[in-house]
């Protein structure tokens, strides 16, 4: 197979952000790039892709200057042929126009497909799902985050059946493509990725932290396996490097995982909540069957896993604040311990007897949990515990979670300057270390590289054998399906009465 390697460096203002010897891309070929959340997989194939700005940023490829590659016939036909999904849309589409027509903007005109490839981004929504938003101006909240991701995974596939008819280098990545997205249009994308490449034998790199993917690849596109690469980003001993993932560690994780029993034992109950609730003016209910049609009180059992799922943008996250206190309900009951708690009770009461005290709660974003100017070692301050942390037991606590034992100037580090995957280890464990009754997880695995993920269930499986209740809310249904029996999973539904603001946190 044939392969580009690169040498990059990348520095803002004298400081290193990325530096790596041996990125290497294989040409007619799916690079599928894992690696833990700004660990560097963007920034690079942002460099690669040409799309970076050499007067805000100190970049050197193969070591010379970003300008020179700019002037290669490599980015230039790079530039012209290929396409960019960035992990976040609303930046990168434009207000001015309606999304029809940027779906038709320039080399996009003549490109061929767009009315199947919508259907098949929109499979299972009403008829009138992506025609209602063809000609709306995007704004922040405008489409949803999952329709604009659509939108741009569209034009990149109509790019791609366009760049058939041409030879020249082109160079298809997508970033995150999947984020906002649920097991079945993750699915419908994967389907449309892997056809289009059979089609035109391009060179694709699908950044992800969904390892569900591999799964996804290896039953349903078994022919296609031998021109899809899994490589890991990863950061050791302060150097950047690049390694080959085997399919099989993930699958024989998984094989293993799903080889264990569970069951749904009544275990005594910590937690109900009914099953209607009533915010922003929706009313969103909680059920046992996919439909919704039995509505059934939210049960959270001492060692045992509840896991509440629901499409993105239905108010899992929301619903949970709601749980925690943090967003108040125009209605909802709430029984924790021997306490009702509803829309009429003080936030003074959560914050005295709830917050860290008898459930914490793991945000999707560590940056909304976190200080980003304190250090490393002033995370654990400010918690609800009767003895304070020193030095060694929070060197201890770090250990379970990272590679190597932190030495004295990782502790020293700000926030503001860790990686994503770092963040959201340090958010973990910040939860983790209370001794609350329960256990809320937001998309634990949020940013996480594998071997991070791997030891994440094994800790929340520690909290489960000491009695804790733990409520899930993730994307990464393969892997937690793994640790909920069926008797604890619940679905989440929403109606709405009357247009309000939108709920701006990713659900």
């Amino acid at each position: 197979m044939n392969e580009r390697k690169y040498t990059i460096r990348i520095a803002s203002e004298g400081r290193a952000l990325v530096a790596i010897d041996d990125f290497r891309l294989a040409k007619s070929a799916i690079t599928v790039l894992l690696g833990e959340s700004g660990i560097g997989k963007s920034l690079i194939s942002m460099a690669i892709a040409g799309l970076l700005d050499p007067d805000d940023l100190d970049v050197h490829i193969d070591g010379k200057p970003y300008a020179a590659y700019l002037r290669s016939q490599e980015a230039i036909d790079i530039r012209r042929n290929g396409f960019f999904v960035f992990q976040e849309p609303s930046s990168h589409l434009n207000p001015l126009l309606t999304l029809r027509a940027q779906l038709r903007e320039g080399s996009l005109a003549a490109a061929p497909d767009e009315g199947r490839i919508l259907k098949k981004l929109w499979q299972g929504s009403s008829s009138s799902g992506v025609e209602s938003i063809l000609d709306v101006y995007p704004k922040p909240y405008r489409p949803s985050g999952g329709e604009k991701q659509r939108i741009l995974a569209a034009m990149a596939f109509k790019k791609m059946a366009a760049s058939a008819a041409h030879t020249q280098e082109s160079l298809f990545i997508f970033d995150e493509p999947t984020g906002n997205l649920d097991n079945r249009l993750r699915n419908e994308f994967l389907d449309l990725l892997v056809e289009n490449f059979r089609n035109q034998m391009t060179t694709i790199v699908l950044i992800t932290h969904d390892y569900s993917t591999i799964s996804r690849f290896t039953n349903i596109y078994p022919t296609v396996s031998k021109n899809i690469l899994y490589r890991e980003l990863l950061l050791e001993h302060g150097k950047l490097h690049l390694r080959d993932f085997l399919p099989g560690e993930y699958l024989s994780w998984l094989e293993k995982r799903n080889a264990t029993t569970r069951t749904g034992q009544k275990t005594e109950t910590v937690l109900r909540l009914q099953p209607h609730v009533k915010v922003f003016g929706r009313t969103l209910s909680i059920s046992r069957d996919t439909e919704g049609q039995n509505p059934e009180p939210l049960l959270i059992r001492k060692g045992a896993v509840t896991y509440l799922k629901a499409p993105s943008g239905v108010g899992k996250t929301t619903i949970v604040k709601l749980m925690m206190g943090l967003i108040k309900p125009e209605t909802m009951s709430m029984e924790l311990g021997s306490a009702v708690y509803s829309e009429k009770t003080n936030r003074k009461v959560w914050a005295q007897r709830v917050w860290g005290r008898q459930m914490t709660m793991v945000f999707q974003h560590a940056d909304e949990a976190l200080n980003q100017n304190s250090k490393v070692k002033d995370v654990f301050d400010g918690l609800p515990i009767a003895v304070p942390l020193n030095e060694k037991i929070i060197v201890k606590s770090l250990s379970e979670l990272f590679e190597e034992e932190p030495s004295r100037d990782f502790l020293n580090i700000r926030i503001k300057y860790l990686s994503g995957g770092q963040k959201q280890r340090l958010n973990l464990l910040r939860s983790l270390i209370l001794r609350t009754d329960i256990l809320i997880l937001d998309e634990p695995l949020n940013g996480l590289d594998f071997a991070s993920a791997a030891k994440v269930i094994a800790k929340i499986e520690m909290k489960l054998q000491s009695g804790f209740g733990v409520l899930v809310i993730s994307h990464n249904e393969e892997i937690f399906d793994t640790l909920v029996a069926t008797a604890n999973i619940y679905y989440l539904h929403s109606s709405s009465s009357r247009l309000t603001l939108p709920d701006t946190s990713k659900r």
